[in-house]
């Protein structure tokens, strides 16, 4: 029993995370890199160079937070002040667990990472960070037995629109295999492009969200499918119309996530058909809308057991890591 470090330099956010395995509690810290105004997103030479500043930030604010909480700390293992301390470090290395996923903001979090483990004779294992969104979901759910058996997962972000299926693995603790994908536009990438054209900041998921909840209009989507994947750039050229028309910003918001929304259904849809009614959860940025998860599970609440990782953790965040290195620790 002890404490189990998560690392995640992500494209928009640099991440925490400590996982105290005798409480199952988690503590994590995080800062979002800075966008300039207008603009839809960061180079990777200025992630890396945000990321190497908010590092020592964010792991100094997670660790002081321990110290301010020696009960928490202490937890790990009654009357042993030794199991407080680190017993594995993990951090996500690249976007995916592909062949030539790469991503150079990753590089951050692995560097201090190794460095960390050397330093402290910790074990360090890699992962991607869309196994850690994956880990971080099915912990907020408190659902980690699902781990044991074969499981759909949605991961939809600014760089994701992917169905996966995950299966038991001894080494990466699951085995992702794509179903299907956005073959242009990934979900959060609309939502962001159509946010900054209505003149809301990037990233723009929670405010464009807040917006269309005084919707008073409906629109009928058509999804997009090819293959069984799904084609969101049409999308924003409807946004472009709608603005030029006059469309009320609430609407356009509206139209935008019930876009998202039809497209994840169809998607869901496929997948149980193809795969049989297995468990299914939602990770990834754009799966904290509630408005989406809503939808989403009055559809296939009846069909399988549906799930969603809380907000927190639905956004980057560095709990899949530290659970990740907790499992593998042999957790």
């Amino acid at each position: 029993m002890g404490l189990y470090l998560g690392l995640d330099t992500s494209n928009y956010t640099t991440s925490a995370a400590l996982y105290n395995s005798a409480t199952g509690e988690m503590l994590s810290e995080k800062l979002m890199l800075p966008v300039k105004p207008g603009e839809r997103g960061i180079r990777q030479s200025n992630a890396v160079f945000h990321h190497t500043k908010q590092l020592p930030t964010v792991v100094k604010r997670l660790f002081d937070r321990v110290r301010e909480n020696a009960v928490w700390a202490a937890s790990t293992e009654a009357n042993s002040p030794e199991a407080a301390f680190v017993k594995a470090i993990a951090s996500s290395v690249c976007p995916r667990d592909t062949e030539g996923s790469y991503m150079p903001c990753f590089l951050c979090g692995e560097g201090l990472g190794e460095c960390m483990a050397a330093a402290g004779g910790y074990p360090f294992y890699k992962l991607s960070h869309q196994t850690g969104h994956i880990l971080a979901a099915v912990f907020s759910a408190d659902r980690l037995g699902m781990l044991q058996a074969p499981f759909i997962a949605f991961h939809v972000s600014g760089g994701t629109t992917d169905c996966l299926l995950c299966s038991p693995d001894p080494d990466n603790i699951i085995k992702i295999e794509e179903i299907s994908s956005s073959l242009d536009l990934k979900a959060g990438q609309l939502i962001d492009r159509a946010g900054v054209m209505m003149g809301l900041t990037f990233p723009c998921g929670i405010a464009l969200e807040k917006l269309s909840e005084k919707a008073d209009k409906q629109f009928k989507i058509r999804p997009v499918i090819k293959n069984g994947s799904c084609c969101l750039s049409g999308y924003e050229n409807e946004v472009k119309k709608l603005i030029e028309k006059g469309e009320a910003p609430e609407n356009t918001a509206r139209f935008v996530l019930d876009a998202v929304e039809e497209n994840i259904a169809f998607m869901t849809e496929a997948a149980l058909d193809n795969y049989g009614n297995l468990p299914v959860i939602f990770a990834g940025g754009v799966m904290s809308n509630k408005y989406i998860g809503g939808k989403l599970k009055k559809r296939f609440d009846s069909r399988t057991q549906i799930y969603f990782g809380e907000a927190e953790y639905s956004r980057d965040n560095a709990a899949g890591a530290a659970m990740f290195a907790y499992l593998k620790s042999g957790g």
